[in-house]
Formats: structure tokens, C-alpha cells, sequence
């Protein structure tokens, strides 16, 4: 298959139609594996069905987005997966898709093309839900895998929720954890997006910090009109 020349146009027309339908489809993903693993002992054959029926609905959105996209790149496609390799790894697994719904966070918090919160304040929120919906999808995965897995410390939702927000925070207290593959698997991913996100949250509130307090002084040195106040210059003795 040979390459063909992008259309930036109509990539970017695309992702803006796509915006809104990406964004229910990932709700619609998470809330169906949701209530598929969170009420698996109380629901009929039908609700199975159906919730099974979302989530596959769901995921045929994100691979019609996903070919699409590859597409309307003109790239080949081997080229197009390692130069799209999150979106790659997002649509493998869709449970990481519902991250992206920060994105509508964004569109909402802009008005006339320009963001209400400042550049320190969106990358605490942006984290913050992120942190969140890793958490709650991680301890969904983790709960389906290792409920009725033999040896298994994390019994219940509430125990997969603990060893998330354990995990996420890297304090690994150790009175639960997972022992299938898959559960393991999750957690060092858990972990390490727990490092990142924590990490940006805690570098954004420091450079705050340090940008409120530098505000601070230069008000301090520089009262009225500018004019350094009255005595000797910095450095004087």
C-alpha cells in the first residue's frame, strides 16, 4: 500500500465531527464493563447480553475512527501504528479510552479559543481526572480478573478500589494485591502512570508556588509606578 499526501482539512473536520460520538462511545464502554463486572452475580442472561452489546458497540466506534483517521493520514499502515502508537495501544485497550473524555474537559473550559484555567491549573485538573479514571478502570480490571482467582487477597470491589489508590499513590501498604497475570500487568501500569501523573500534578503546584512568590517579590520591590523604593540599590553595604 503506498503512501498518499495528508489532507490536514479534512483530518481536522473529522476530529472535530468525531469529538462528541468518541466521547459517549467511551462512556458507553466504561459504564457497560462497569455494571457487566460490578453486578455479574445479580444480572440476567439479558442484561449480560446487553452489556456486552455496548461495549462491542462502543469499541467498532473507536476502530472506525481508528481506520478512518489511518486513511485520511495517506500513511502506510505500519508507519501510521508507530507513529500512533498511543492511539494503537488505546484501541487494543479500549478500557484506557475513557482517559480521553479529559479532552471534552478542555473544550468545555475554553471560550472564544482561548482556556479559562491557567496553564499550572489545567495540568492539576487534567491530571486529577485522569488519575481518577486509570484508578477506577484499573480496579475494574483488577476486580474481573481476581475475585475468583485461588490465593487472591482482593475479594471485593472495595478491595480492588483500596489497592488502586494504594498503587496510584505508590505506597504499596501490601495488605492486598493481585496475583493473576493480567492483575499484575495492570499494576505496573498502574504504577507507573501513578509516577507520571502524581509527578506532573506535584511539578505543577511547585512551579505555581514559585511563580505566586516571585509575583510576590517583584510587587514588593516595585510599589507604585515601578520606581525601586527609596534607599540603597541591592548589593550595597
Amino acid at each position: 500500500m503506498s503512501e498518499r499526501r495528508p489532507n490536514p482539512r479534512r483530518q481536522a473536520r473529522w476530529d472535530h465531527r468525531m469529538a462528541t460520538p468518541l466521547a459517549v462511545a467511551s462512556v458507553a464502554f466504561l459504564s457497560g464493563y462497569a455494571v457487566r463486572v460490578l453486578a455479574r452475580d445479580h444480572l440476567p442472561q439479558l442484561g449480560v447480553d446487553l452489556c456486552v452489546g455496548v461495549i462491542l458497540a462502543a469499541w467498532t466506534v473507536f476502530l472506525a475512527d481508528y481506520l478512518v483517521r489511518l486513511r485520511l493520514s495517506g500513511l502506510h499502515p505500519l508507519r501510521f501504528v508507530r507513529t500512533h502508537l498511543l492511539d494503537t495501544v488505546v484501541l487494543l485497550l479500549p478500557l484506557l479510552r475513557p482517559v480521553r473524555m479529559v479532552a471534552v474537559y478542555e473544550r468545555v473550559q475554553r471560550r472564544r479559543g482561548r482556556p479559562r484555567l491557567s496553564l499550572y491549573a489545567r495540568v492539576m485538573v487534567y491530571s486529577g481526572l485522569s488519575v481518577s479514571l486509570l484508578g477506577f478502570t484499573a480496579a475494574l480490571t483488577v476486580y474481573h480478573h481476581e475475585a475468583d482467582a485461588p490465593g487472591a487477597s482482593i475479594r471485593t470491589f472495595g478491595d480492588s478500589v483500596w489497592w488502586a489508590c494504594a498503587t496510584l499513590a505508590t505506597v504499596g501498604y501490601g495488605d492486598v494485591s493481585p496475583v493473576t497475570p493480567i492483575g499484575r500487568t495492570v499494576a505496573v501500569g498502574l504504577m507507573a502512570c501513578g509516577l507520571a501523573l502524581l509527578g506532573a500534578v506535584t511539578g505543577s503546584f511547585s512551579s505555581w508556588l514559585i511563580q505566586a512568590f516571585t509575583r510576590e517579590d517583584e510587587k514588593a520591590g516595585n510599589p507604585g509606578n515601578g520606581e525601586r523604593p527609596p534607599g540603597d540599590p541591592p548589593g550595597a553595604s
